[in-house]
């Protein structure tokens, strides 16, 4: 399958993050629950959940049958349909943030939008982000999220921005001022010096893509009084923390309401769906159609019917949510304790329905700078020695818990850690 593939895909793959698979990129033939099977015949216990959408599981059948019955009635119209209303009356209600929205169809487009409506409501044109976090692929974020070594980054009130791609325009580096994240003193010096031409803050109200570092006591309700005081917007990029901490996402979570917010992956189970959701007086910008927002496929049949199919299994449980979190967090206690007594310093953190292992000396890890002291080697041979046992687990140590997940799946999971770090 690989090698045909690769005559006719780049690489193989339509996505570059799969081509570092173990121990190559890998095709799939079906997934069922919290189970992936490859076409070798191999069963694995699913923890990657395709990169954080399947939060209900791999073909869940209230979600596949939603999506059924709707598409029967038209794939896309090209204008409004009940569904859609109901979607968006739906998220207005959990979203602290979501006074007004628009659909689009991924994370990475919906970010720009953002961008866009901070631009014209404040006039400015720059945006502060932080190293380490990841805003999707497009050029004006595809910087600081990856380096060579701490060094290069240089100073952290003057840091250097590594390009993460060839082919990036010159020019998007100009877009944005970047600095470590979790310093609130930091982001105040640095928004006083450059007021004059920031638009926004965006940020992972939780640092997912890196480390699943939480945010500092205060540091997110430092973030929403900076923004107020200078009259730029708040972004949370929620595309992993949405409906992952909870329907209202890291926003209810932690109780800051963000001026605009990013919604992707979870909403429809792995349906190609995001929103951009604002408080009115930003989301006016393009209500007014000062700022044009636009796209032919935007909230098809099949995405809506599948984002709200997927919040309604959510909402029939009340024990979904604290389940999530008991599981999530009974499997990075058995991490530890395994990899204690097979004397490895494995550092386990997160927030429980997603969380992140890391080999390293540090007790906790609170930036991106603090990831670059972690043994990727390591980590990569943990993760290779799982797969092999039939544990499937993002490369980069991120770990997701899913609503169809149960307590044998991680005694299970844990046992099999237990013989990868024994043998390792």
């Amino acid at each position: 399958m690989l090698a045909r593939a690769k005559r006719v895909l780049a690489s193989g793959v339509s996505s570059e993050f799969r081509k570092y698979n173990h121990p190559h990129a890998i095709s799939y033939t079906h997934g069922k629950g919290n189970r992936i099977y490859d076409v070798d015949g191999n069963e694995y216990l699913d923890f990657t959940l395709s990169q954080g959408p399947l939060i209900v599981g791999h073909s869940h059948p209230a979600v596949l049958n939603a999506i059924t019955e709707y598409s029967t009635q038209g794939q896309l119209f090209a204008g409004q349909h009940l569904k859609e209303i109901e979607l968006a009356e739906k998220l207005h209600q959990l979203i602290p943030s979501a006074e007004l929205m628009r659909f689009c169809l991924d994370g990475s487009e919906a970010v720009q939008t953002a961008f866009r409506v901070a631009r014209s409501k404040t006039g400015k044109q720059k945006f502060l982000r932080f190293e380490g976090h990841y805003h999707g692929w497009l050029d004006n974020v595809a910087w600081g999220i990856s380096t060579p070594s701490v060094a290069a980054l240089g100073n952290r009130d003057e840091p250097t921005a590594h390009a993460w791609s060839g082919g990036l325009a010159d020019r998007s580096r100009e877009e944005f001022i970047i600095i470590p994240w979790n310093d609130l003193n930091l982001v105040r010096q640095t928004v006083a010096q450059h007021q004059h031409e920031l638009a926004a803050i965006i940020t992972e109200p939780v640092m997912c893509n890196n480390g699943c570092i939480a945010p500092q006591e205060g540091f997110l309700k430092g973030l929403r009084e900076i923004c107020d005081e200078y009259g730029i917007a708040l972004i949370f990029d929620e595309v992993i923390t949405g409906f992952r901490l909870g329907l209202g996402g890291a926003q209810r979570y932690f109780g800051i309401t963000p001026d605009l917010s990013i919604f992707a992956k979870a909403i429809a189970s792995g349906y190609p769906i995001s929103a951009i959701v604002g408080k009115r007086e930003w989301m006016e910008e393009i209500e007014s159609a000062r700022v044009i927002h636009a796209g032919t496929m935007n909230a098809s049949n099949a995405t809506v019917a599948a984002a709200l199919a997927t919040i309604t299994v959510l909402e029939q449980d009340q024990e979904t949510y604290p389940r999530l979190f008991r599981l999530g967090n009974r499997l990075m206690d058995g991490l530890r304790d395994v990899a204690q007594a097979a004397g490895h310093q494995l550092l386990v953190q997160g927030m429980g329905p997603m969380f992140n292992t890391a080999f390293t000396h540090l007790d906790r890890i609170v930036d991106y700078r603090d990831t670059l002291a972690t043994d990727k080697a390591k980590l990569n041979a943990f993760i290779a020695g799982l797969h092999d046992l039939g544990i499937r687990v993002i490369g980069r140590g991120l770990w997701y818990i899913s609503a169809v997940h149960t307590e044998d799946d991680i005694e299970h999971a844990i046992a099999k850690a237990k013989d990868v770090l024994k043998a390792m």
